[in-house]
């Protein structure tokens, strides 16, 4: 029995490997990859010759080479991403779930069938069913997190596994075995079908929130676009009529000069001139960058700092064309600005200052805000980005803000001191 059992633990083994290697984007080429998958079989293939077939009678033995097949299984995925983060441990979670319950259904086999070659190749059967409907139901939403790298949600996701992990191995091999036990069977069958019900149900709705969370982001830079183009139409419209009116007048200007100039009156001459300046200045369109999209909501930034009395210094660098998607970047500088607004526009006039500074050239992508704060921030320890004062997590706008980040291959950080917050963002290209 315990030869079938290490034969049938041996499959096992190949398909979380497999398992491992389809779910996780690796850092590796796929020859150094296939090394390390190979190495860990060796290791979980002769951990199991010790457990079933030297020790097969001890329980100490059975409990400290669980542990340990647990652990190299687990460390495998974050050695192969080169990342530490909660999607990572859901992989290595899920694998271990899920070749526990292709090893269940050979030991039921083997019960209902008492053949060896039926048992393994149902078991073997089972196991490539099971990894392709995972493949077909979840892989796509895993890969597509690893790249994000946008860990909400996932550590709670993490328990799924493990629950269903520990159910399956009390329930069918510790401290008494399936075998021991045939009853348990059905019931073993029904925990099985809940778990990849779960697994299906569950990573799909977070797969729905996500969307819908893009989606809610997408429309709010395509309204504050079409607004600003709106707003733009208008005050070209209003330049468009003062400056109809200055052309009707300038024949009265023509003539105030020359009488100034026959009276002599050059100083005068002077202060009409500048007046006639001051109005063409006044109606000249703002364009605060060359990037229609980004200066559209940079105006409409502008204008929300004028509502609220808030002086802003603003050095903008973005041409017409630029090496990242022109929506994302604008939702990024609009949360940025926004919040920089929400943090000093109930403060008193001289604190009600901002310092925003936008480049982005082909070479590289640099986002800077500065700006006074009161009272005490929250920031998170792994990001260093604050949290909302309401939910102790970060808001909708931060979170979006540090998936852009990382996205683009970029750093952010926030810098507090003696009540200055500064905030920047760099990415190179």
């Amino acid at each position: 029995m315990n030869y079938f059992t290490t034969l049938s633990y041996t499959i096992s083994h190949i398909f979380l490997i497999l398992f491992i290697y389809l779910f996780i984007i690796q850092r590796y080429s796929k020859i150094i990859t296939g090394i390390i998958c190979f190495v860990l079989f060796l290791l979980l293939s002769a951990l199991d010759y010790f457990r079933l077939l030297l020790f097969p009678d001890s329980d100490l033995c059975y409990v400290i080479i669980t542990i340990l097949q647990i652990l190299l299984i687990q460390a495998t995925p974050f050695l192969i991403s080169g990342k530490k983060s909660s999607q990572i441990l859901f992989v290595g979670l899920s694998a271990s779930s899920y070749v526990i319950a292709g090893a269940i259904s050979a030991a039921i086999l083997k019960i209902y069938t008492n053949s060896t070659l039926l048992a393994l190749a149902g078991s073997f059967l089972i196991h490539l069913a099971i990894l392709i409907f995972l493949s077909l139901t979840i892989r796509e939403v895993c890969l597509k997190s690893q790249k994000e790298k946008s860990d909400k949600s996932w550590g709670e996701l993490c328990l799924i596994p493990v629950f269903f992990y520990c159910s399956f191995s009390f329930i069918a091999f510790f401290p008494n075995t399936i075998y021991d036990n045939p009853d348990n069977i059905p019931g073993i069958l029904f925990i099985i079908i809940t778990m990849f019900v779960s697994y299906a149900v569950v990573i799909r709705y977070l797969e729905s929130e996500s969307r819908r969370v893009d989606a809610y982001w997408q429309n709010m830079i395509q309204e504050s676009y079409i607004k600003g183009l709106e707003n733009r139409y208008y005050f070209v419209e209003q330049a468009e009529q003062n400056l109809k009116i200055l052309h009707h007048d300038i024949r009265h200007y023509s003539g105030i000069i020359d009488s100034l100039l026959e009276q002599k009156k050059y100083e005068e001459i002077r202060e009409v001139n500048e007046h006639i300046i001051h109005i063409a200045d006044e109606n000249k369109i703002k364009e605060y960058c060359s990037n229609l999209i980004v200066n559209t909501i940079l105006a409409k930034m502008m204008a929300k700092a004028l509502y609220f009395d808030i002086k802003v210094d603003l050095d903008a660098r973005i041409p017409k064309k630029i090496p990242i998607n022109d929506y994302e970047l604008t939702l990024v500088i609009a949360n940025l600005f926004e919040n920089a607004i929400h943090c000093v526009r109930d403060y008193t006039k001289e604190k009600r200052y901002i310092e925003v500074k936008i480049h982005c050239l082909k070479d590289y992508l640099l986002i800077e805000t500065k700006n006074e704060y009161e009272g005490e921030l929250i920031l998170d320890s792994i990001t260093g980005l604050p949290k909302s004062q309401k939910s102790g997590n970060h808001g909708l706008g931060m979170q979006s803000i540090l998936a852009f980040s990382e996205k683009t291959g970029g750093t952010i950080g926030c810098y507090p001191d003696n009540g200055i917050f500064r905030i920047m963002m760099f990415a190179r290209f």
